[in-house]
């Protein structure tokens, strides 16, 4: 029996014009009405999330997200159950190498505020700014705390680059965990990060087993969690990595794909 299901956000839980198919939000309702615990498991902050936490009535101290990739796990209502921040020295690291290879860069610290040194803030940041809710702030590592620390560094912009880069992020921060979150975004994280990890987390706070656990989603940064989790179900329009460590493949986002796989594999 499926006790939580998590589902990641962007082209999953969203269509691709960014609204919540109708056939979830009913799909979801009726997961609530049987006991079961719906996650939002996302690389967006908190803030990021609020708005569709509050679409679907996902709320208060026993509704739960795993946000920043796993980087934080906590209550609806704020209760942290797991947190893993990268320290001054890494963000520093980030800061430099995105400035010797000439890639758009920002950091976002744990209260969902973004922060870039880039004077020429590139779309990508913008964008992300805008649908997370988040503040921006164009700072320089040094004009912040020496104790200032960050739940994930990001290289954004155009996907060429990124691929171009990724090669050298990998060895350079082997000691992190770097993921490839959509073709714009390249991410750096604690080494203890990955949504698997905060779903585990979580999992084992609220006393249920990974076979009780259903996740749906479509890209890398989901196979940690599709890994982990007893039924793992991948969006038709997801990435051939993520299908090929699902257990099932259902409908795109703009189908109800999330709807689909809620009531062929959880809902009795």
């Amino acid at each position: 029996m499926i006790k939580i299901i998590a589902i990641d956000i962007d082209d999953t839980l969203l269509t691709s014009q960014q609204q919540l198919h109708p056939t979830t939000v009913q799909a979801i309702h009726d997961a609530h009405a049987q006991g079961i615990k719906v996650v939002l498991c996302s690389g967006r902050p908190l803030a990021g999330l609020l708005p569709w936490l509050q679409q679907l009535c996902i709320d208060g101290p026993d509704e739960y997200v795993v946000s920043y990739n796993g980087g934080i796990v906590q209550s609806v209502s704020g209760k942290v159950i797991s947190k893993h921040l990268l320290d001054n020295a890494t963000y520093r690291r980030l800061f430099e190498f995105a400035k010797l290879h000439s890639v758009p860069f920002n950091v976002l610290d744990d209260e969902s505020n973004i922060y870039t040194a880039d004077r020429d803030v590139n779309w990508v940041i913008v964008a992300q700014a805008a649908e997370n809710s988040a503040g921006m702030f164009i700072r320089t590592p040094d004009e912040l705390p020496e104790d200032f620390t960050i739940t994930k560094g990001l290289f954004v912009g155009d996907p060429e680059q990124l691929d171009a880069i990724q090669p050298a992020v990998e060895r350079e921060f082997s000691d992190c965990y770097v993921v490839r979150a959509g073709q714009p975004f390249l991410e750096v994280m604690h080494a203890n990060v990955n949504k698997g990890a905060g779903l585990h987390a979580l999992a084992q706070a609220l006393n249920v087993t990974a076979d009780e656990v259903m996740a749906i989603g479509d890209e890398s940064n989901d196979i940690p969690m599709f890994d982990y989790a007893g039924c793992a179900v991948a969006m038709g329009n997801g990435s051939d990595a993520a299908k090929a460590h699902a257990d099932h493949v259902v409908a795109t986002n703009d189908e109800g794909g999330v709807a689909q796989a809620i009531r062929e594999y959880a809902l009795k």
